[in-house]
């Protein structure tokens, strides 16, 4: 079968943030079919340190620091004509290896996780070409020109990358998407959907590692009355900064109105100044990075994931429901998770009013709260094991590719 290139836009060790969490089972189970020689970049000495996991699951690999700086990337993209996501992970180190490991190893297929990283798939490559796109960045960026954010800047990125994305499209053997909803809306934006292969393999969660079984509760949360709700994620993440704020403004008042002690809780990483700027406001925690999210999730009365621009499967809510915790979610945030309204979770648009009388299902009656919570844990369980997520990627890696595909 040859050997497999995996090609990630960050090292996938430590699994703890959503792109890294995929990427980190993707290369995990490719490891399981074959010899993998993985390249991708780090940004941080935490990345750094995953190198040591890689040298014990690769053939061999690549890491090289992204130190870039945006500007920079910027103003060679303008330069270019090229999207700002391909110039901010373009490496003339990283594209030698790959050249020098395609031809100095057996590689019979090229597994390319984000779109960032097709850019180093050679044009004379002739083996097997996978491209994990996980969602339709274009998309996400069109949306926050649409929502007034830098709009010249995020429409001319939205409109490049969607031409990046239909050209990998157009060179892959497969490309995957994280949903139906995703691979739907992927297929409506091509010009042609000629000569294309689109499949879909949702994400997993690991349902041992977030059992709620022997976690304790965060002790400094749930001393206090409450009741308490907590959202997780990279919080120097726009569309997570964005939702952050959205809850601080809106809903955190609200909901103190009804119940005087309820608390939000920000939990992640890297918290911009915004969000810093709010923190010593009543009823607010912004507690930045933990050590372990579970506890968080633990101590909270529901986990709130009020995403206001989303793509693909959300981690924090398949997180939380296998904490067996209530989620009440955005519409935008529960795109691409099949769980039933009002038994296994709670969905509402952006609206503090209507996000409070949902909240009465759970909030008060320890009894329907544990019982949306053990809903949802079963809902993962029997939904989103990784194994079951990633089972169709070896035939991927193994059938034989289309003759007009080898000629191309």
């Amino acid at each position: 079968m040859g050997d497999i290139l995996f090609l990630a836009h960050r090292v996938p060790f430590p699994p703890n943030r959503g792109d890294k969490i995929r990427a980190h089972h993707l290369l995990k189970n490719l490891a399981s079919i074959g010899a993998v020689h993985a390249g991708c970049f780090a940004e941080s000495e935490e990345d750094r340190a995953g190198e040591s996991e890689l040298e014990t699951i690769c053939a061999s690999h690549r890491v090289v620091n992204r130190t870039k700086p945006l500007v920079l990337a910027g103003a060679e993209a303008v330069l270019s004509g090229k999207p700002v996501s391909l110039t901010a992970f373009h490496s003339v180190k990283l594209e030698s290896w790959v050249r020098e490991t395609i031809a100095s190893r057996d590689i019979a297929t090229v597994v390319i996780f984000s779109g960032q990283m097709g850019q180093y798939v050679p044009d004379d490559f002739d083996g097997r070409v996978i491209i994990d796109l996980c969602d339709v960045d274009s998309a996400k960026f069109e949306g926050y020109a649409n929502a007034g954010e830098r709009v010249w800047l995020n429409a001319r990125e939205g409109r490049l990358l969607a031409q990046e994305e239909e050209r990998l499209c157009k060179r892959a053997d497969t490309t995957i998407l994280i949903s139906e909803n995703e691979a739907s809306l992927f297929r409506d934006r091509l010009r042609s959907t000629a000569d294309t292969n689109i499949a879909v393999l949702g994400n997993g969660i690991d349902s041992v590692f977030f059992d709620p079984a022997g976690i304790e509760a965060n002790s400094a949360i749930s001393a206090r009355p409450g009741p308490h709700f907590v959202f997780t994620g990279q919080m120097d993440y726009r569309p997570n900064e964005q939702a952050a704020l959205w809850v601080i403004d809106n809903f955190l008042p609200a909901i103190r109105a009804v119940h005087p002690s309820a608390e939000f809780h920000v939990v992640g990483r890297n918290p911009t100044a915004k969000l810093l700027a709010r923190k010593d406001e009543p009823g607010l925690a912004v507690h930045g990075e933990v050590p372990d999210v579970r506890p968080y999730i633990a101590a909270a009365d529901c986990v709130l994931a009020p995403l206001l621009i989303a793509r693909g499967v959300q981690n924090k809510v398949l997180e939380a429901m296998a904490m067996a915790k209530p989620v009440l979610a955005t519409p935008e945030a529960a795109t691409g998770i099949p769980a039933t309204d009002g038994r296994d979770w709670m969905v509402c648009q952006a609206d503090a009013q209507a996000m409070i009388a949902r909240l009465t299902q759970v909030i008060g009656d320890q009894t329907a709260n544990s019982e949306m919570g053990r809903n949802a844990r079963e809902f993962v369980l029997n939904h989103h094991s990784w194994d079951a997520m990633l089972a169709p990627l070896e035939a991927m890696v193994a059938t034989n590719r289309p003759e007009a595909r080898n000629a191309a």
